[in-house]
């Protein structure tokens, strides 16, 4: 007896839907990163922490694997067309979220959708956020508590997107779009 597929046609679907609204929302953060890194380079792992939402989503509505990864990089070919400079970063940071969003659920065999699954992949997330933003904008040059913020915005901000997917995903399944 063959096996169904994990990617049907409608989960497919169900990935794309998702991957455009949360492409479009990478967009936008895309284009305000420059103004955000000049003016306040501490929120940024605010603005960064907002591209955990596809993988969220994706899985919280249908709960199967690979769902992450492949929503992660659809929004990331939509974030493109925001700012195509930028396609590599954003591709880059969907395979990155993607493969530890699928990472973590992988490790309880895709059995488990507890909400505290999703919380340590963004816990996991914010802290390679905290790690490379720390470099990329130079915060050694800023005052102490400019850096004391960071750390924490760029540690609690993909929690706290992580908070709205599962919220968005929870709205989503009451919908029925994802039936299963």
């Amino acid at each position: 007896m063959a096996s169904s597929p994990v990617l049907t046609t409608r989960v497919l679907l169900v990935c794309a839907a998702i991957g455009v609204a949360t492409g479009m929302l990478g967009g936008i953060a895309g284009l305000i990163t420059p103004g955000v890194i000049l003016l306040t380079p501490y929120l940024y792992g605010l603005v960064l922490g907002s591209h955990v939402l596809p993988g969220i989503i994706a899985q919280e509505v249908l709960r199967r694997p690979l769902v992450a990864l492949v929503t992660h990089v659809i929004a990331a070919l939509i974030s493109s067309a925001f700012n195509p400079a930028w396609t590599l970063r954003f591709i880059g940071t969907a395979l990155l979220f993607g493969a530890i969003q699928e990472g973590i659920a992988a490790l309880t065999r895709y059995r488990s959708w507890g909400p505290w699954r999703f919380f340590i992949s963004a816990g996991v997330i914010g802290l390679i956020v905290a790690v490379v933003v720390f470099f990329a904008v130079d915060l050694a040059t800023f005052a102490p508590w400019v850096q004391i913020a960071y750390l924490l915005i760029a540690v609690l901000g993909p929690i706290a997107w992580t908070a709205v997917g599962l919220a968005i995903g929870s709205a989503l399944s009451r919908a029925g779009v994802a039936r299963r």
